[in-house]
């Protein structure tokens, strides 16, 4: 897609299982057919109404992903310590982790969930402030929707210290949705979703349509008109079948890729942008991570080779080798 069309970028947390064995990858933002007008904001979550109890299809995914919780935690993954002393980077493992996860793209852009053999693209992140809010299916407990507002907010306040950009919860005006949606609920989030991206295609919209099991969350990010690189929109969607570690998990990876590091990259940890998915929240080398993309020494639309320098000298003051 040309850079002069307003961009729509997808980070896909995606899991298979074989046996008793299960492998989850996070995949990263590939850029979309986008919308051609600026979106209305809805000024709070979605109405609750009614609680409808799950379908089957919903019952199964949610025995579904708690086994597969069970079998990463057997199997030593989904780790919550944020890395330690058996997980030593360095500076140039800093910088090097930085260029492939914010400045390449593993999705052919406009072409769904086709993989792209690592693009190359430029420096994406907002440049206005970060308003998150939580929006819920009909089938969402009140006191789940309670924990995961109060995560989301908890994570949005974490995520500004890091960057020291204005990200915070917001139950009006919101521009980086949340949808906490379970099998039966998301059908009815479509036109939503519609409304928030006036002029989004069908090939867009059907992402959120059909989503195998595989494909444990989302984000999509939408650029500005003739500006690529500026985030002005964003839409995760977390399914409300999964158990409370695989749900976090989603929060924090989606969350983060949704403010611009697009990738994942198998060199990098500790790190929840990695596909083998050792770290379910986000880790000490994360928050490096984002630092650095919101650092003003780098700025939106640099390339890989434009930003390497200073890169490399942010890398070892974060790390203290400069």
């Amino acid at each position: 897609m040309s850079a002069r069309i307003p961009g729509f970028s997808r980070v896909l947390r995606t899991g298979a299982i074989m046996v008793a064995l299960v492998a989850m990858s996070s995949c990263d933002l590939a850029q979309l057919p986008a919308p051609t007008a600026p979106p209305p904001r809805p000024s709070a979550p979605t109405d609750t109404g009614v609680a409808r109890g799950p379908s089957d299809e919903s019952l199964a995914l949610t025995r579904y992903y708690a086994r597969v919780q069970n079998d990463m935690l057997v199997r030593g993954l989904l780790r919550q310590d944020g890395g330690g002393p058996d997980t030593p980077f360095s500076a140039d493992d800093l910088a090097r982790n930085f260029e492939r996860i914010a400045f390449y793209d593993e999705y052919v852009r406009g072409a769904g969930l086709s993989r792209g053999g690592g693009a190359q693209s430029a420096l994406r992140r907002w440049g206005g402030p970060v308003r998150m809010q939580a929006v819920f299916g009909k089938s969402v407990s009140k006191d789940r929707q309670d924990r995961d507002v109060a995560e989301v907010q908890n994570y949005a306040a974490r995520l500004a210290r890091i960057t020291g950009h204005p990200i915070f919860y917001s139950s009006n005006n919101a521009n980086f949705f949340v949808f906490f949606l379970n099998e039966d609920d998301r059908p009815d989030a479509l036109d939503q979703i519609r409304d928030i991206v006036p002029g989004i295609s069908e090939e867009s919209v059907d992402i959120f349509r059909d989503i195998p099991r595989s494909i444990h969350c989302l984000v999509a990010a939408f650029s500005e008109s003739g500006n690529d690189q500026n985030y002005t929109t964003a839409i995760a969607l977390v399914r409300d079948e999964h158990p409370d570690l695989l749900r976090r998990s989603c929060i924090h990876e989606e969350l983060a890729q949704g403010l611009g590091l697009a990738n994942d990259s198998p060199q990098a940890r500790p790190s929840i942008f990695n596909d083998d998915d050792e770290f379910a929240l986000l880790t000490s080398q994360d928050e490096l991570l984002l630092k650095m993309l919101y650092d003003p020494r780098l700025s939106q639309g640099m390339s890989a080779k434009e930003a390497a320098p200073v890169v490399r000298v942010i890398a070892g003051e974060l790390l203290g080798d400069n």
